[in-house]
């Protein structure tokens, strides 16, 4: 198994104690719960001291203030900050509104839009969200339909996305627009949206699975962007907007096993703690032979997922073998959830609990960034027609 270099596990030391130290104790004196809105003041807090203590950039590269850690090196940070059982981990790294959304584009950003998006976004000054889902325009994602027509130095921009993660606390977007008479993906570019502009709505009445308070609609009507914030040429944002997808297909597993890992941990506490006639359920066959598949399962999903990490970072192609791991690591960690609630009993069943929350949130991200469908067709074209 993958054991990170000395940087990693540096980082990782220091993130545990920062919140040991500090973010669970917030936690538990503002009487947050598993799945329960957080609020925004409390968020900023955490945004901005994890940015002094230098963990919301690290999954940067160094030239932009980063750690420049490897693929599998990433994917050891992130699994063991989800390990730490916190609430707010994902904030620590900034994954849901920080610079891990941002990063790749510093390559294709103008130097106004750096110094006015990306910066900021970096210094926990602002938050961003992507916006690309539609009410018809899911799995085929070149099919959406917002429009931005242009009208000398500003493009208009009317329409709505949805189920947008980030979205309720998200200062901009990075947002995808159909631009030209191109088909497909060949009329689309993308743009930084400010959220709190003339004629954008963003609506945030709904809860998904994993809980409320960070998912929304963009809802835009005649919304006048600055052609200035255009990111890259005319057409080319869903190319812009795909660049990466493969790796990040790779780096959403770390966060999925963490989450695993974090049930699987959960649940062999409580084998050894709840007593049924008159000795520790982990006595059961029953209850051991689940525990004993939950953590070979998660064994060979994160075998997985170290492996292709480093093919990556020697240079190898991982177009096929990352949308494996995102399937792989998905419906895994899903079964794993379910055995621990399982085990867990009524415990597991009550809304607040940890293993109720992961088996919600695991459940979700079957279908989120990529279902295990689309994941399918990607492997099968990968292993049919490979170029």
């Amino acid at each position: 198994m993958y054991q990170p270099s000395n940087k990693a596990k540096a980082i990782i030391e220091a993130i545990d104690s920062f919140i040991r130290d500090e973010i669970l104790p917030l936690e538990r004196r503002e009487g947050l719960s598993w799945g329960e809105p957080h609020p925004r003041p409390l968020l900023r807090e955490v945004w901005k001291r994890s940015c002094e203590l230098g963990f919301y950039n690290i999954m940067l590269p160094e030239t932009l203030g980063g750690a420049g850690l490897s693929s599998a090196d990433l994917c050891a940070v992130k699994e063991a900050t989800v390990l730490t059982g916190s609430m707010l981990a994902p904030h620590v790294l900034g994954e849901l509104s920080g610079p891990p959304r941002i990063g790749h584009l510093f390559k294709v950003a103008s130097a106004y839009q750096i110094e006015s998006f990306l910066q900021p976004v970096c210094r926990a000054e602002q938050t961003v969200c992507f916006a690309l889902t539609e009410a018809e325009a899911g799995s085929d994602a070149s099919a959406i339909q917002t429009q931005a027509r242009r009208e000398g130095d500003h493009y208009v921009l009317s329409g709505g996305k949805r189920y947008i993660s980030g979205a309720p606390y998200a200062d901009i977007a990075v947002l995808l627009a159909v631009t030209g008479p191109g088909r497909g993906a060949q009329g689309i570019s993308a743009f930084f949206v400010d959220l709190k502009a003339p004629g954008v709505r963003v609506e945030t009445d709904y809860a998904v699975m994993s809980g409320g308070g960070s998912h929304g609609d963009i809802l835009l009507d005649e919304v006048r962007v600055p052609v200035e914030n255009r990111i890259g040429d005319e057409g080319a944002g869903f190319k812009l907007a795909m660049g990466r997808i493969t790796l990040n297909r790779l780096l959403h597993c770390p966060t999925l096993l963490g989450m695993a890992g974090l049930a699987l941990n959960l649940t062999v506490d409580h084998a050894r703690t709840r007593k049924q006639f008159g000795q520790p359920i982990a006595m059961f066959q029953a209850v051991n032979h689940m525990i004993a598949d939950m953590a070979t399962e998660l064994y060979a999903a994160r075998s997985m997922m170290f492996a292709t990490a480093q093919s990556n970072d020697a240079g190898g192609d991982i177009k096929v073998q990352a949308p494996m791991c995102k399937l792989f690591a998905s419906e895994t960690a899903f079964r794993i959830a379910d055995k621990a609630v399982q085990i867990h009993g009524g415990a597991g069943l009550i809304k607040g609990h940890p293993v109720e929350w992961i088996f919600r949130a695991t459940r979700m991200m079957r279908i989120l960034t990529g279902t295990s469908e689309i994941q399918r067709n990607t492997i099968a074209k990968g292993v049919l027609m490979p170029s």
